[in-house]
């Protein structure tokens, strides 16, 4: 199934994929995307990120409940 760049919304971009339609903010997508561009989309968890952001917020909470 391909995504395809229907429209821009102010600093949105609504993609269409299938019969569905949902909006990400622009600053994500490619310079020089353009309305009707076909869109590819890969998505990776970030394990470092993820993992550093527990880190904190475990760390904070035990902050908290001191």
């Amino acid at each position: 199934m391909q995504a395809i760049l229907d429209r821009f919304e102010g600093s949105w971009a609504v993609i269409e994929y299938g019969s569905e339609t949902f909006a990400v903010p622009k600053d994500l997508l490619p310079e020089g995307a353009r309305e009707g561009d076909v869109l590819s989309f890969v998505v990776a968890i970030d394990h470092s990120a993820t993992r550093d952001r527990r880190e904190a917020l475990k760390k904070l909470e035990d902050d908290l409940f001191k």
